[in-house]
């Protein structure tokens, strides 16, 4: 199921905490920098914090800037972002800022949290997400019933934890303030466990006053059939090879990533590339690694097209090859059409053989804009 583009969101000190242990929040951004803040607000469909954070901080999150305000109107949309907040529990106050600022808010919570929220008389909407929590259901709620696209995440530590730990965050901009905290017992940035999902991407670096802003893309693939926000990045730019291709009245243009599991990049490719007029994307990519490379069983191929299952021009259709390499978990945007192949079915070749193929149908069109003249 499609999610929202999730954007995390947190300053933090030089020793990575995001506040003291003082009764009065510590300020860790600059004035400009709010305002930043407050802009990137202005263009989300919804902004979510934890339930931690609004016991610890009581804030009201809502879009400061009347202008800001009066050009969402002006869009058709409503002056604030959807208001969302988890917890398990549902042991929320019902006085908090959070209830009695801004538009629509939601809570999502278990079974016996709702109970709890309708209790109290939160004016909020409860979802329960069942017996438990359960980051992709909530995604796919926010998504399929709210009309939730971009969705921006103010904190705490755990909530940016778990959804950076289970690949569903698609950025992280995280602000660096000059400022020590040194007190162990204060809140950082990551919970316990913390990150383990590979380098992240640096995308920008931005000097706002007296903090700097950075940017971060996660690159670790997903895992099995669940999708990470990384498969995203990496499928796309797969798309986006296809457009290398010179173009063909008899083939596909197709582009294809491998991507290991810390999301190093090992190689890309695309279809009749470095003058091959019959070379498939997933084959160039796979002849420039090592057979033996010890990051292929982990890796994961990225594809604009499913994996041919039959081909003409050479012996080896690319699902093979894919096999032969060792690779288990494949990503791809399109099914292949009966084109130039009948039944063509390189994704039935690939799961009969234990390996994990997950179709993103939202890339679909990206897929196939340079075989327009094909379809």
């Amino acid at each position: 199921m499609p999610y929202p583009y999730v954007l995390l969101s947190a300053a933090v000190s030089l020793d990575g905490y995001l506040d003291d242990t003082t009764p009065e929040r510590l300020l860790l951004s600059s004035r400009a920098d709010f305002d930043r803040v407050d802009e990137v607000r202005a263009s989300v469909d919804a902004v979510l914090i934890g339930a931690g954070t609004i016991r610890a901080d009581n804030p009201r999150l809502l879009v400061n800037s009347p202008a800001r305000r009066a050009a969402r109107e002006a869009a058709g949309l409503p002056p604030y972002p959807l208001k969302v907040t988890v917890s398990g529990s549902g042991d929320l106050d019902p006085a908090a800022n959070f209830w009695h600022t801004g538009g629509e808010k939601v809570v999502y919570t278990t079974e016996k949290g709702a109970e709890r929220v309708r209790a109290l008389g939160i004016a909020a909407d409860a979802v329960p997400l069942g017996p438990e929590l359960d980051w992709r259901r909530l995604l796919e709620h926010l998504h399929d019933v709210r009309g939730v696209r971009r969705l921006m995440v103010e904190g705490g530590g755990t909530v940016h934890t778990q959804l950076l730990r289970q690949g569903l965050a698609d950025e992280l901009q995280l602000v660096l303030a000059p400022l020590f905290v040194g007190d162990p017992a204060a809140p950082r940035l990551f919970g316990p466990g913390g990150y383990q999902g590979g380098r992240l991407r640096l995308v920008e670096t931005r000097r706002i006053e007296d903090v700097v802003l950075n940017r971060y893309e996660p690159t670790a693939p997903g895992t099995g059939r669940l999708p990470a926000a990384a498969d995203r990045h990496w499928l796309a730019l797969a798309c986006a090879l296809a457009a290398d291709c010179p173009p063909s009245e008899t083939a596909f243009s197709v582009g294809a990533v491998i991507v290991a599991a810390d999301g190093t990049e090992l190689a890309r490719g695309h279809s009749r590339e470095a003058g091959d007029p019959v070379v498939h994307a997933e084959e160039a990519a796979l002849a420039k690694l090592d057979p033996a490379d010890p990051r292929l069983p982990a890796a994961t191929v990225y594809s604009s097209l499913e994996p041919c299952a039959r081909r003409s021009s050479r012996p080896a259709p690319c699902a093979r090859l894919i096999l032969d390499a060792g690779v288990r978990r494949v990503v791809t945007a399109w099914r292949e059409p009966d084109t130039f192949v009948t039944d063509a079915d390189g994704t039935g070749l690939l799961t009969d053989r234990g390996v994990d193929v997950l179709v993103l149908p939202e890339y679909e069109e990206r897929a196939k804009e340079p075989n327009r003249h094909l379809l």
